[in-house]
Formats: C-alpha cells, structure tokens, sequence
C-alpha cells in the first residue's frame, strides 16, 4: 500500500481525527508498518493520537 492510500485509510477509519495509541498500534501491526512511520502518517492525515501508553507518540 502506498503512503496516500495508508492516510486515506486512516483518515477512514478515524473520521473524528483521533485514534488511540491502542487502536493505532493495531492498525500499525495488521498493515505491517513501523510505529515511527504510523506517527508521520497521523500528522500527515492530520489525526491525533491520544492516550499513548509507550511515550511513543
């Protein structure tokens, strides 16, 4: 999947522009994409991430 087709994705699945760190952590693993990478495609897709249980985000 190409980056503009993963922020159309997220943009989808989080139409309120948030997602938890949870949610996005599972998202990361079904779509096999590293964390780091998650993050720039949050702010990307203009979504935040609440809830970060890793200080990750």
């Amino acid at each position: 999947m190409n980056q503009q087709e993963l922020v159309a994705k997220l943009i989808a699945q989080c139409p309120n522009g948030k997602i938890s760190c949870t949610e996005l952590r599972k998202f990361a693993v079904d779509s096999q994409i590293e964390l780091a990478r998650m993050g720039e495609l949050c702010d990307e897709a203009g979504i935040k991430i609440y809830g970060c249980e890793l200080g990750c985000f």
